[in-house]
């Protein structure tokens, strides 16, 4: 990462140090040891993508709920997520749910360019500005359903879900190019998978479970009933 384990951060930084110990804590411990990807999550300014009166607590190890509903996604999972992508420099990507816009980020800087749609216009605006005033520019941000993909910009390198859903999405996985990645967690509460999915020549696909974890439904998602009266 952009700083060793034995480097001194200045003090008087205090979000550069919450960053340095979320990457020591949480995210290493974890098993994501990939040096690109953890200078890429010391180099993204995480607070800048969550309400200012809720700064110090984007280094936490929980779903940080977004002004406009929804949760962030845990920083340890999303570090999970984006080691098992394996993202390089020329990869076109795929975001589904944009959310605060942190983790369009965390996809940009390691892709060509990210194609991030969301339900929410007002998240999706407010995702924009966070991620110009972070000086994010390869990044298209649109307004939508978004589980059904984007045939217009595809096929794609990567791609990944911000929320969890009951099924994997099969219409998904056609819109990978040969090699690609899929990454979403699968399920339902208490019981779900972060699931990677490759895809091989023509329609093979290599599935993968990564680790179980419980995520947020993504909001255009609808979760069945347990119950039937």
């Amino acid at each position: 990462m952009a700083l060793p384990m034995n480097a001194q951060v200045d003090p008087r930084d205090v979000y550069a140090q919450a960053r340095f110990n979320m990457i020591e804590q949480q995210i290493r411990p974890w098993d994501v040891l990939d040096p690109r990807v953890l200078d890429c999550l010391f180099a993204a300014k995480r607070e800048e993508f969550v309400p200012a009166d809720s700064r110090l607590l984007a280094f936490a190890d929980l779903e940080l709920p977004l002004p406009t509903g929804g949760h962030m996604l845990a920083p340890r999972v999303e570090a999970r997520l984006l080691q098992a992508l394996d993202v390089q420099p020329d990869d076109a990507a795929l975001e589904i749910g944009t959310g605060s816009g942190y983790l369009t980020a965390l996809l940009a800087n390691m892709a060509r360019h990210v194609y991030s749609v969301d339900l929410s216009a007002q998240a999706s605006e407010i995702a924009a500005a966070s991620l110009a005033r972070n000086g994010v520019r390869n990044v298209t941000l649109s307004v939508g359903n978004g589980i059904d993909g984007d045939s217009k910009h595809a096929p794609f390198n990567v791609i990944v879900l911000g929320g969890s859903v009951p099924e994997m999405p099969e219409q998904l996985k056609t819109q990978l190019a040969p090699g690609g990645r899929l990454v979403a967690v699968v399920g339902e509460a208490p019981a779900m998978q972060a699931v990677l999915i490759t895809r091989g020549e023509g329609d093979n696909f290599r599935e993968e479970v990564l680790f179980e974890t419980v995520v947020e439904p993504l909001a255009q998602v609808k979760v069945p009933s347990r119950f039937v009266f």
